[in-house]
C-alpha cells in the first residue's frame, strides 16, 4: 500500500514509519522535517496533491505543548480535519486518527479539545475511520519516557502530590501493531483505547522504570499538587512536559479497559515488565 504518514519525525510517526517500511509499504511522509509545515495545510485543496495514488492515511501529528510557531487548533484539529476532508473528496477510506486517551467529551486542556475536535470530524465522515486514542507511550526515543526514567533514577524521587493517580503505560510496538492491523481489518468498536495490561499509580510507575534500570526502589518525596503548579508555569518554559496542563492530565488519571484492545490483536499488550525489557 502507499500510505501517507503525518507526524513522521516524531516518536510514534518514527516507529511506524520503521514498520510500515519493513512491511512492504511505500510511506509518503508529511512533516516539517521533509518540507511541509502542516499549519499552512489547513484545506482540502492543500491537501489533494499529496494524496495522489495514497490507499491509506495515517494521522500521527501531535504536540505537548504549543509554541509560537505551532498550535494546538492547527496540528490537532484544523489541519487533521482538513485532512480528513480531503480524502473523502480523493475516495480515499482507510483512515487512522491516533488522538490521545482522554480526548473525549470529559475533555478540559487545550490539548485534549483539539484532539477530541479532530476525531469528530473523522467520526461524522462516511469514511472507514478509526479514532485510536493511546495512553501514556512508552519506549526508545520518547521523550516522556526520558523524563520518567530521569526521575526514577534519582535516590529519592519526587512525585506531583501523592503519585496515586493512575496511568497504564502502553508499549510502542503494541500502539504501531494496533495502527498496523487498522489498515487491514476495522475494529469493532471504530474509537478504540489503546492501554496497557493493567493501571499502575504514577509510584509504581517509577519503580518499575528504576527496577528495569537495575536499581533498588527508591523513597519518595510528595511534593503539595499547588507548589508543583506554581513552578510550572517557570518550568514550561525550559521542559514542556511540565505545562501545567500536563501536571493537570496527569493528576486526573488516564486508564482504560485493555479487553476492546486485547479482542482486536488477538492477544494481551505486552505487560510493563516485558515492555522495558525491550528498550
Amino acid at each position: 500500500m502507499k500510505i501517507l504518514l503525518t507526524g513522521v519525525s516524531g516518536f510514534i510517526g518514527h516507529h511506524l514509519a520503521q514498520a510500515l517500511t519493513a512491511g512492504g509499504h511505500r510511506v509518503t511522509p508529511v512533516s516539517r522535517r521533509n518540507g511541509q509545515d502542516m499549519q499552512t495545510l489547513l484545506t482540502p485543496d492543500a491537501w489533494l496533491p499529496h494524496l495522489e495514488g495514497v490507499d491509506a492515511v495515517i494521522n500521527s501529528v501531535g504536540i505537548i505543548a504549543e509554541t509560537r510557531g505551532q498550535t494546538f487548533e492547527k496540528l490537532h484539529h484544523r489541519a487533521p480535519a482538513a485532512l480528513f476532508r480531503a480524502c473523502e473528496q480523493a475516495g480515499i477510506r482507510r483512515v487512522v486518527q491516533i488522538s490521545a486517551l482522554g480526548a473525549d467529551a470529559q475533555a478540559f486542556t487545550p490539548y485534549q479539545l483539539s484532539k477530541y475536535a479532530a476525531d469528530e470530524v473523522l467520526r461524522r465522515l462516511p469514511l472507514e475511520g478509526v479514532v485510536l486514542r493511546p495512553s501514556l507511550v512508552y519506549g526508545q526515543g520518547g521523550a516522556s519516557m526520558a523524563l520518567f526514567q530521569r526521575l526514577a533514577r534519582l535516590p529519592v524521587i519526587p512525585l506531583v502530590g501523592d503519585g496515586q493517580y493512575r496511568v497504564q503505560p502502553v508499549h510502542i510496538s503494541d500502539v504501531v501493531a494496533t495502527v498496523l492491523q487498522c489498515l487491514h481489518t476495522l475494529p469493532a468498536q471504530r474509537t478504540l483505547d489503546v492501554v496497557g495490561v493493567q493501571p499502575l499509580t504514577f509510584v509504581e510507575w517509577l519503580q518499575q522504570l528504576r527496577r528495569a534500570a537495575g536499581k533498588r526502589p527508591a523513597p519518595t518525596l510528595a511534593i503539595p499538587f499547588a507548589v508543583v503548579m506554581a513552578s510550572a508555569h517557570v518550568g514550561r518554559l525550559v521542559m514542556p512536559l511540565l505545562h501545567p496542563d500536563n501536571l493537570r492530565m496527569l493528576q486526573r488519571g488516564n486508564v482504560a479497559d485493555v479487553t476492546p484492545l486485547a479482542a482486536f490483536l488477538g492477544r494481551m499488550p505486552l505487560s510493563v515488565e516485558e515492555g522495558l525489557c525491550c528498550i
